[in-house]
């Protein structure tokens, strides 16, 4: 496997903005982790998936079919925020002060949409958050040949076009994730070029157990119901929603302009002469932080530099600890790229996928090559 370093021997911005972040909770008085703020939103978020789930299993023969696919596509984005705010917080450990409340939130609210919790936890906690935007280690923009995602990936004819038929690819993803992807990492015991973590038998029974649920309650129930072709469009619907905004809301974090990767062989190793908290700084980027709806929705994930610098921290404290990170980065020359607007990130999102789709020059091919 690849091996990649940082040089933390030179870490006084991190040191400083370490000190000052937790002096401002220390002067608060107040715990890093949630508060009665996203407690009252995992309510909110929960309770309103269950409530139209449970409106489209019993009203099926008096719902319109129009009405069905709206609250599908709703049903989909709130599955969606709930990843974002309930699911990422609690694998993170940041939901709250009690570990095995943050484990169990963690497995219902990853499990309970199909996905898996430990597998999730090992792909973005330590894989994503140690080594991001990392070509040949991070997961997350490892989807060539589909997508492109950086200079050192293959090119192919077909990315051509892959800013147009990126949305399609990006509705497709939970579905990919539910249903290969996690049988991917179960079955070969890596997750890309990472050796997955060892299972234990408890993990084991978490992780049929959970599957069979989603079996039961995303299929076959919905079948019995609406039959096969108003389940498989409902279906669609829900997970092409859910898709769709997860995908852009992360690729939106490190795959736009001004953010940087790095690349790593297989089997090499590699040192990279900046600190860690650099490394995240310069491969991240925020978008519409003074839109307080758009925070909400997509759990404080909008203030991604704040989170991949704290991950430790729950995303209702990312607005004000922002301020910090802020004046460290101008105390000590770093960049700090965010976008006034999430249109304007999408725009720059779309930019640099069809710039990476473009034919690269002969000796970038003849590099990808060897």
């Amino acid at each position: 496997m690849s091996k990649l370093t940082f040089n933390n021997s030179n870490n006084e911005f991190y040191q400083s903005l370490k000190w000052s972040v937790d002096n401002y909770f220390k002067e608060k008085n107040v715990s890093r982790t949630g508060d009665y703020r996203l407690y009252i939103k995992t309510f909110l978020l929960i309770g309103s998936a269950l409530f139209i789930y449970l409106i489209l299993m019993n009203f099926s023969l008096t719902l319109n079919p129009l009405l069905a696919i709206l609250l599908c596509s709703i049903m989909g984005f709130i599955f969606a925020c709930i990843g974002f705010s309930v699911m990422h917080d609690a694998n993170h450990g940041s939901y709250s002060n009690n570990t095995r409340l943050n484990d169990f939130i963690g497995l219902i609210a990853s499990n309970g949409l199909g996905a898996n919790a430990y597998f999730w936890k090992q792909k973005h906690n330590i894989i994503h958050h140690t080594y991001t935007n990392v070509d040949g280690i991070d997961d997350d923009i490892a989807k060539s040949p589909i997508i492109r995602q950086c200079e050192t990936q293959k090119w192919v004819p077909m990315h051509r076009i892959q800013h147009l038929y990126l949305p399609f690819i990006y509705s497709l993803s939970s579905i990919f994730w539910i249903f290969f992807m996690d049988f991917t990492k179960y079955f070969g015991r890596k997750i890309y070029t990472t050796d997955a973590w060892k299972m234990t038998m408890k993990n084991h029974i978490v992780f049929w157990v959970t599957k069979l649920y989603y079996l039961s309650f995303f299929i076959i129930v919905p079948i019995m119901i609406w039959g096969w072709a108003g389940w498989l469009i409902g279906f669609f619907v829900t997970n092409a929603a859910m898709g769709i905004t997860l995908s852009f809301v992360f690729q939106l974090a490190h795959v736009v302009e001004n953010t940087e990767f790095e690349h790593i062989a297989l089997d090499t190793t590699k040192h990279i002469d900046t600190a860690w908290a650099e490394h995240q700084i310069r491969t991240t980027a925020n978008f519409a932080m003074s839109n307080k709806v758009i925070s909400w929705f997509v759990g404080g994930l909008n203030f991604q530099i704040e989170h991949h610098l704290f991950p430790k921290v729950s995303h209702v404290h990312y607005p004000a600890i922002s301020n910090i990170v802020q004046e460290k980065c101008k105390e000590f020359n770093l960049p700090y790229n965010q976008y006034s607007t999430m249109y304007e990130a999408v725009a720059s999102h779309f930019r640099v996928m069809y710039s990476l789709g473009r034919r690269p020059a002969i000796e970038n091919i003849q590099m990808q090559a060897a």
